[in-house]
């Protein structure tokens, strides 16, 4: 007499699985719903912003008009040029229509947070946002976003259809769109640990890249002045962390689910950590967001108010569903090759890029380049290299050639007494600007003597990127850029002077521009030879 044994295996998911919602992860209903409400706010501060900005950025008498750059793409795309430069301004460009755009698109993203037809309202921000990014030149270059554009994109995916879907149980997200998430979360980190040993950066292998790192990042925080007085083995363990995280911690995420959520435990209060200390727009809120992917319903209906939780935890089984209608059976079936195209595009193009990283180009890197203006499938690697110095561009204006009078930036480190200020998400893109050309020649940054002509001009969209005008509505004579070089006050001369700051002169960044009787431009002093600086 023989006994059988039979031996259970699990079964793993198939193809259809993995694209299909109605096969799809059963215990992310909790995690999508955090998620989804993050996405909407970190929406909401990048259309803010640029209710503040956008005029003065790429509006018809901003720095860089949107209009020149869309006629530029014309000339040079032909009839390509809607598909090379997906933006809602080749309808039209005026101050008008780029503000439309940047209030449909808060609307939108509070419709979102609400939880109102969000694959609709996620459609609109995204396309309000991808509009600006595609038409704004240096003033949407950051990975930043990239990060939001991609993940905006994949939540369209993820997100439940509906007018007003709830936790939306019934409807589980694909698995591809959560692992493309998820996906985003470890390259931003993993591949930001590659361009660091890729870059060479002796900071980086000597232990000191974090020693200057709170004074001489883009816009610092009052709360990174402290931190910056700490002691040096102090500095040498955070980048002995940083290094951990993004080689080492990262590939718990492909690991079960405790170990999953013991990752979630020591990058949360960490990204917390990077935003107090220095202000990164919305950098690393999406990655803070994105962090809760790494969970589910198992351990967030633990946290979550007894009135949003779903009544138990669902497993892994398949939803039991009555035959649907034959039309919309179809409509489903093509919606399903549709969305498997496109995630599987994506898919290939993140991975690829990845590959291209560490090993040159193994994989065709055509498809990737096909969608590069969409901003949907990056390469991302933050702080490669650590800048050794902090040097600031100030804009001066006189009437008379002897005496200047500053203009006021809104956020970034100019007045000595004024404590470094703590508003990410919120993004001032001209300030931030600045802070990169400072590492360059004006040569290399046309913003600096654009913006000199602008002021010269007295344009209000421009001056409405600074705090103040210093020649009330009059405009000057002479406007011209010097560069500052900045550093931390000691404790000591905080307790003594309450200064923040201290800073030295360098010389002029720009020629000094004068406005002539005729109307015309001028340059009143060449720029200095100023020392050389990395």
């Amino acid at each position: 007499m023989t006994v059988e044994t039979s031996i259970q295996i699990p079964r793993r998911p198939s193809l259809r699985a993995w694209f299909d919602p109605q096969m799809g992860e059963r215990n992310a209903a909790l995690a999508r719903w955090i998620w989804l409400r993050a996405l909407a706010l970190i929406y909401f501060s990048a259309f803010f912003s640029l209710v503040f900005q956008i005029k003065g950025l790429i509006g018809p008498h901003g720095i860089e008009p949107a209009g020149n750059y869309l006629r530029a793409a014309a000339q040079y795309y032909g009839h390509w040029c809607y598909w090379h430069v997906p933006t809602l301004f080749w309808v039209s460009s005026s101050s008008a229509a780029v503000m439309t755009v940047t209030w449909l698109g808060i609307v939108a993203s509070l419709l979102a947070f609400c939880n109102v037809g969000p694959r609709l309202s996620l459609f609109i921000c995204w396309a309000c946002f991808l509009s600006f990014v595609a038409a704004a030149g240096d003033f949407s270059s950051y990975q930043s976003d990239g990060m939001l554009l991609e993940a905006g994109f994949i939540s369209l995916f993820f997100a439940p259809a509906g007018l007003w879907p709830g936790l939306a149980m019934e409807q589980p997200p694909s698995r591809m769109s959560l692992w493309l998430l998820r996906g985003e979360w470890f390259r931003i980190y993993f591949e930001s640990g590659i361009v660091k040993e890729l870059s060479g950066d002796p900071q980086w292998r000597n232990f000191t890249a974090m020693d200057q790192y709170y004074q001489n990042s883009p816009l610092p925080s009052w709360i990174g002045w402290y931190v910056q007085h700490l002691p040096h083995w102090f500095h040498a363990a955070s980048v002995v962390g940083t290094l951990l995280m993004e080689f080492v911690l990262v590939w718990m995420l492909f690991l079960p689910r405790r170990v999953r959520l013991i990752c979630f435990l020591i990058v949360t209060p960490w990204e917390i950590g990077v935003i107090l200390t220095g202000n990164y727009a919305f950098l690393n809120y999406i990655v803070l967001a994105l962090g809760f992917l790494l969970l589910d319903d198992v351990y967030l209906r633990r946290v979550f108010p007894s009135r949003f939780r779903p009544a138990r935890p669902l497993g892994d089984e398949e939803p039991v569903r009555a035959a649907a209608h034959p039309i919309r059976s179809t409509l489903h079936a093509v919606g399903l090759v549709v969305s498997a195209c496109i995630l599987s595009w994506i898919g290939y193009a993140t991975v690829a890029e990845l590959v291209d990283m560490v090993a040159g180009n193994l994989l065709p890197m055509k498809p990737a380049a096909a969608i590069e203006q969409f901003r949907i499938a990056n390469q991302y690697g933050l702080f490669a290299v650590m800048t050794r110095g902090r040097y600031e561009i100030e804009f001066q204006g006189s009437n008379d050639g002897q005496n200047w009078r500053p203009y006021l930036f809104t956020h970034k480190p100019q007045l000595l007494n004024q404590a470094p200020g703590l508003y990410a998400p919120y993004q001032p893109r001209f300030d931030w600007n600045l802070w990169f050309a400072s590492l360059g020649s004006w040569q290399q940054n046309e913003i600096v003597p654009v913006t000199e002509e602008k002021l010269l001009n007295n344009d209000r969209d421009v001056i409405g990127l600074f705090r103040s005008d210093p020649f009330n509505g009059s405009g000057p004579r002479f406007v011209r850029a010097v560069l500052w070089q900045y550093w931390f006050t000691t404790l000591e001369e905080k307790r003594r002077t309450g200064n923040w700051w201290r800073r030295e002169m360098l010389g002029l960044y720009a020629p000094a521009i004068e406005r002539t009787p005729d109307g015309q431009f001028e340059i009143s002093a060449p720029a200095d030879d100023l020392p050389r600086h990395d």
